[in-house]
Parts: structure tokens; sequence; C-alpha cells
């Protein structure tokens, strides 16, 4: 790719995984944005990146001597930021509201500009609009995207930075749309005019196989909180229906959009085929910053011919170590160490494993298997902190073999996805969109063992690079599903995974080479840059 060939691009979103202790990420979406933006840098394209300055993050969720998982807040200040010097304005409730910019290029990232309204320019409630990461909802939810989204565009315009296309990851970002249109507008253009422009400048990604997963606001409140940005009512129903549907009016707004992986872009296209006038919905598979996630010496190992195993094992036993420290358990690194780091949503199914007690606790009790697990439940979400709670009971009833470790982040991500021995992932199919987690662990010699959802249907070679179970079923009835998948979970740990394992090491360091000779070029996030240019990008 040559520089002066391309688009310039503004990449809208709510989060970024930068570094572990820089908390404005949430979870994997974030991450995804922070390894785009360092990959940017790396490949020396014209994106730069725009989102906020949270003053707390997302939650610190520690595990409470009653087992059970609780939030903390805390505020953060960053000496690196660098002050680019300007304030925009965007009217909130019907007075202004001014938001900082600063920006960071500290992590070998392409520029990301932040929105700050935690300044003395600002008072009360306003100061907490950029608070917390998906913290709130409704009003302060507005309030936010309407600091990323319209305080997005009149940064790029006090900063006088020339944009060809505007990409909103997420339905977050949409009401910078609005801003376009109304700039638009304001030059003369009709509305249906301003629209047909600004769907010209526009891309859009979206996440969420989940249709109530997809944000949506009821129109009198997005009145009430300034985000109409002078339109009108029947035109913001054109746009996102009633009540306003975020990703409904990004797939309207935008000349072409794109889901995550080869499956998702079946299942989104099967979401929202009923929505007139949206764009075409590609797929274009995530992929990760190979640098921050993979490990050197593995990949040095890999190349020059050497035993994976012994360079694992070094691996393996770091990864102990740093659970030891957190936890005072000591795993054993000769016993199969299985790594389950996820949110903890019901459809991920963290728990699965324990399902039946019957085949499960005799592997645990015996200690033919450790498995480590990680990830926080949302906030509000009490479905999703009982299976936190779940876990740690596990970890107390087979301890030795179990463990949990609270408070996820990028580190304990880090460290699981190059120590484990296997990555699980056994989420109801087809509501995985992606799960880059287990594209890290195979670069790491890491074997995925997996359902056949996200991006695995298009790296597995099952029991050559890792293996799938399930083979792709699906049902209406969860219990039938949840049947289904743990049979066939059982069946592969118990007559594949774990013979292979302790009796036949050859065949496993093969494997974990065939897991990095197939996905250490196209999950790479080289790739998926490219891809949004040709894809994308370019009209």
């Amino acid at each position: 790719m040559k520089e002066n060939k391309l688009p310039s691009v503004a990449y809208f979103c709510m989060e970024y995984g930068l570094e572990s202790d820089f908390k404005i990420y949430a979870g994997g979406l974030g991450i995804l944005a922070g390894d785009y933006l360092k990959c940017a840098k790396d490949k020396n394209v014209p994106i730069i990146g725009i989102g906020i300055k949270w003053k707390q993050g997302y939650t610190e969720q520690k595990i409470g001597e009653d087992g059970k998982p609780y939030d903390a807040y805390y505020n953060n200040e960053y000496d690196f930021l660098e002050d680019t010097g300007i304030i925009v304005k965007v009217k909130i409730r019907n007075k202004d509201v001014y938001c900082k910019v600063w920006k960071t290029e500290n992590f070998n990232n392409n520029t990301i500009y932040l929105l700050d309204t935690d300044i003395p320019e600002n008072s009360g409630e306003d100061r907490w609009i950029t608070g917390q990461l998906y913290g709130w909802f409704k009003e302060e939810r507005i309030a936010q995207e309407i600091v990323l989204g319209i305080g997005g565009i009149k940064l790029l315009r006090e900063l006088n930075i020339q944009i060809d296309t505007y990409h909103f990851n997420e339905g977050h970002a949409v009401l910078a749309a609005l801003e376009l249109i109304k700039e638009k507008m304001e030059s003369g253009f009709s509305f249906e005019e301003a629209w047909n422009k600004t769907r010209d400048e526009v891309v859009f990604t979206t996440h969420t196989p989940i249709v109530q997963g997809n944000e949506s606001h009821d129109l009198t409140t997005l009145e009430y909180m300034g985000a109409f940005n002078g339109l009108k009512r029947e035109q913001m129903i054109r746009l996102g229906g009633e009540p306003f549907n975020m990703t409904v009016a990004a797939l309207r707004l935008s000349r072409k959009s794109n889901a995550v992986a080869q499956l998702h872009a079946e299942t989104a296209n099967k979401m929202w085929k009923s929505t007139a006038g949206k764009s075409d919905i590609i797929g274009i598979t995530n992929a990760i910053h190979v640098p921050t996630w993979v490990d050197e010496r593995i990949i040095k190992a890999y190349e020059e011919g050497k035993s994976l195993l012994k360079v694992h094992n070094e691996i393996k036993n770091e990864l102990i170590d740093f659970i030891y420290d957190r936890t005072s358990v000591k795993l054993d690194s000769e016993k199969l160490l299985i790594g389950f780091s996820r949110r903890a949503a019901p459809y991920k199914r963290s728990d699965l494993i324990f399902r039946d007690l019957n085949v499960i606790e005799k592997l645990l009790k015996e200690h033919t298997i450790q498995i480590v697990f990680s990830g926080k439940a949302h906030p509000l979400d009490d479905t999703g902190k009982n299976i936190v709670s779940n876990l740690v009971t596990m970890m107390q009833k087979y301890p030795g073999s179990v463990v949990f470790l609270e408070n996820y982040d990028m580190n304990i991500g880090r460290m699981l996805t190059r120590g484990a021995d296997i990555w699980l992932n056994n989420p109801i199919r087809p509501m995985e969109a992606s799960g880059t987690s287990g594209m890290k662990a195979a670069m790491n010699g890491v074997l995925n063992c997996s359902i056949l959802d996200g991006w695995w249907p298009e790296a597995c070679i099952d029991e050559v690079n890792g293996w799938q179970f399930g083979d792709g079923f699906e049902s209406d009835n969860i219990d039938e599903q949840d049947r289904h998948d743990l049979k066939a979970l059982y069946d592969v740990l118990l007559n594949k995974v774990i013979p292979i394992y302790y009796d036949n090491k050859t065949k496993w360091e093969e494997m974990m080479k065939e897991s990095i000779k197939t996905t250490r070029e196209y999950f790479d996030m080289e790739r998926m840059v490219e891809e949004y240019y040709q894809k994308l990008y370019t009209k």
C-alpha cells in the first residue's frame, strides 16, 4: 500500500484497548480497535481514531468474600496524553457542553483523538458524561454518543483534518452522520441530497449478532437530549425507525457495511434483511496485532524449526507463576491447562463444561485437567454475575484444578492466550461474532477446541490444527442445544484432547505447528487493514 494513493479515514469507536493500564476499553471491541490503530501505524496508512477519554473507564470487578463479583470505579489520570489545545462545543439538553481534545500516539499507534468533558468549562453532571464507559443508559448514553459522534466531527473540523471516509465501529458513533448531514444542509443541500452525500462518505462495522443487543433510543428522549441535531422527527424515523435503532440508522447512513467474520456476515444479513434502504453487509474477518499478542519466543522457535513444546512449557510456567501470584493457587505444569477468558454473558456459556459432574468431576479431582477462567460481567447484568459466581464456586470446590482470575484485562488475556495448552470456546452458535482471543491463542501454538462459530469455521482443520465440537449444530431449543454441545465437548475432550496430550506429544507438537502455520498470515491485522481498504474504503 502506498499512502499517497489511499483515502484518509476517521475511525470512530467508543473504546480502544491499547495497553492494560490505559483504561479506555472494556473488552474485545476495544482491543480490536486498538490493534487496528497499531497496525495502521505499522503499515503507514492514513487512519486516525476518534474516541473518548474515560475518567473511570470500565468496571474494576473484584470477587468479594462471599464469592460474588463487585464493581468499583476509580478516577484515572494519564500524564502521557498530549493536549491539542482544542475545545469543541456540542449541544446537550439545550445547553453548551465543552469537550477538550487530547491525542495519543504512545503505544506505537496512529493518532487517536479523545474527547473529554471533565473540564472546568462544564459543571455538574456534564463533567461526568465521559465518566464511565458503558456505565449508564438512556440520557447519559445518548450524551456520550453526542460527544463521540457530533463532537468527533467538530474536532476534525477544528484541527482541519481532511477525511475521505468516516468509519463507524458499532452504532454508538452514528450521530456523527447527523452532523455530516447538518453541515451539508447548512450549505444549501436538501435533506435527501445531504443524506445521499453523507452515505457516500460513511462505512459501518456491525459486531452484535443479537437483535436485542443493538442499541435503540426513544425518539422523544433523543430530541430532548439534542441528538436530532436540527433534523425533524419524521427524518429521524426514516433513518433509524421508531424507536430509533442505532444499527438500523448506521446501515442506512453508510455506503457499505461489514460483519466481522464470514459466518457473522450470514447472520447479520438474516438479522437485517427486512431493513429497507440498508447498505450491503459483507464479511471482513477480524484479526489481531501480532506484535502485541504473540510471544516472540514461540515464533522464533517455529521459524527456526526448534522444539515448540520446550518453549511453550517455559511460557506456560510463566503463566502458572502469574496465577500463583494472584491467587496463591499453584497449578501443575505437567497437567493439561485449559484457558477460557470471555465476557460473562449467557450465550458464551462460560460454565458449560461443569454441567454434568458425573463426567467432569473425576478429571478435576484427579487433576487430569486444569481450567483457568477469566472475564467480567456487565455491571448491570445479574445473570452474567451469577455465571462468575458459579465459576468461583467451582474454584472453591476443585482447588488446584479450577481457577478464576478476577478483574479481566489485557494482561490476563495476554498471559492466558500464550500459556494455556488449549483454548476452549463454546458459545451458542451463531451468536459469536468473531472471537479474536482464539486467534491469539492459535498463533501462540495454543490449540483451539471450539464450537464452529465466529472465526473458527474459517480456520479449523479438525484434528490437524485444533478441534471443533458440535458439528455446527443449531437449535432454537436452548436446552437441546446445550445437551448436544455438552455431549460433543466431552467426547472431544475425553477421546481426543486428553489422550493426545498425555500419550502422544509428537502429535501434539505437530498440531501446534499447524496451528501457527495455518493462522499466522490470514488472521494477522495486516490482512484486515488491507481488506478494509480494498472492500470498504476505496470506492
